[in-house]
């Protein structure tokens, strides 16, 4: 009976054995799936429409995009370990060189009423789309952070066949998230940039002006990758339907922090809806507003490194705590920092920033400081104002 009792139990201990092993294959098999479906691989480079959606579309259909590839004269591709640079150069090539940088969530085309009349004022002027942005290629395994941004900076600058890069070689308009890079630039290389000027600039944002949902969402990796740039997409559809002034609770934690601050605060994803537009005005916007929305949820269709762009920046790129940036803007040359702020901007608060920022970079008798008509959005819902302040700065006629 012993012999026998031995013999019956080799089976079932092989039976557990086999269980156990069967439990381990079938979590570390979804353990891996879930990693793949919700943590998705990251690529070098994820290209842009150019080279992904443009070749199979129309003439016809190209000309029903609002942003064309053709929107600026003196187009160029700049190939980059980082990927493609779409940038474009035009203007008297004696003139006065003013680079533009634009947003966190557009393309360059939102410079356009700055851009333009400064051409034709005589400026030699530069504009080219963010990395992961209009129809820029998007570097998918970096931080998009100061040093990608001042390297893009850069490489676009080494790409023309003029010289942009000596002793006061050039000046910067920055808005928003390119205000940010901007100053950060600058700061860094203090000699190059004759003029800086930062419309409705990132980098002193208070965090405790962004809800703590919205920062929890965004900073702690709780919520899994995809379904972060789930949500994401599906925010960044309803740019006027959740703008800022209209704050309905909605419930949700992780929708609620994408969607509207909690206790009147704003969300991060508001640094991507302002700058499409204007929290204040009701519907309709101007048309081209509705321009720049459109091109926005074209981009959301068809470029497919447009929205992990947008959450990496959201997490690195300069839009609060560059204090240590701004004080070295201080120490530039009297009269060649400008700083223009909307009067009804809630991103970049004109009192914050005259709390915040003014002293560090060396007050009103360093800089000049303007506040100008408009909300976040005013660079291209009122250019003729900006317009109007960037000529006195310079003196311009």
């Amino acid at each position: 009976m012993e012999a026998i009792s031995k013999c019956l139990a080799v089976p079932k201990e092989s039976g557990s054995t086999a269980l156990i092993a069967t439990t381990v294959v079938t979590t570390i098999s979804l353990v891996s799936l879930a990693r793949y479906t919700l943590w998705p691989k990251k690529h070098p480079i994820i290209p842009g429409p150019l080279t992904t959606t443009i070749p199979k579309l129309s003439e016809a259909e190209i000309a029903q995009i609002t942003y064309r590839p053709d929107y600026f004269p003196g187009a160029r591709d700049v190939v980059t370990p980082y990927g493609n640079i779409r940038v474009y150069e035009f203007g008297p090539e004696d003139g006065r060189k003013v680079l533009l940088i634009h947003g966190i969530s557009t393309s360059c085309m939102t410079l356009k009423d700055i851009a333009e009349p400064l051409a034709k004022k005589g400026c030699r002027v530069m504009l080219f789309d963010l990395f992961g942005r209009g129809y820029s290629d998007a570097p998918g395994d970096v931080p998009y952070d100061t040093r990608l941004f001042v390297t893009q900076i850069l490489l676009v600058l080494a790409s023309s066949p003029l010289s942009w890069t000596g002793e006061n070689g050039l000046s910067i308009i920055g808005y928003s998230l390119g205000g940010g890079i901007a100053a950060n630039f600058a700061a860094t290389f203090p000699h190059m940039v004759e003029s800086l000027i930062l419309l409705a600039p990132a980098g002193l944002i208070r965090p405790e002006n962004f809800g703590r949902a919205s920062r929890l969402v965004f900073t702690t990796g709780i919520i899994p990758e995809r379904l972060l740039a789930w949500l994401t997409k599906l925010r960044l559809r309803q740019p006027i339907a959740s703008s800022v002034a209209k704050r309905v609770k909605k419930a949700g934690a992780a929708a609620n922090g994408l969607r509207q601050g909690e206790d009147g605060k704003e969300n991060l994803l508001d640094v991507a809806t302002q700058e499409a537009v204007d929290p204040v005005d009701e519907p309709p916007q101007t048309a081209f507003e509705l321009e720049v929305i459109s091109f926005v949820h074209w981009v959301l269709d068809f470029h497919h490194g447009f929205v992990p762009a947008f959450m990496s920046t959201v997490r690195h790129a300069p839009l609060m705590d560059q204090q240590g940036y701004w004080r070295q803007l201080a120490k530039r040359k009297p009269g060649t920092t400008a700083v223009l702020l909307g009067t009804d901007d809630t991103l970049i608060q004109r009192d914050d920033y005259v709390e915040d920022a003014l002293p560090l970079i060396g007050g009103e008798e360093n800089v000049f400081w303007r506040v100008v008509p408009g909300s976040h959005n005013f660079p291209f819902t009122h250019a003729a104002d900006a317009l109007e302040r960037i000529y006195e700065f310079w003196a311009m006629e």
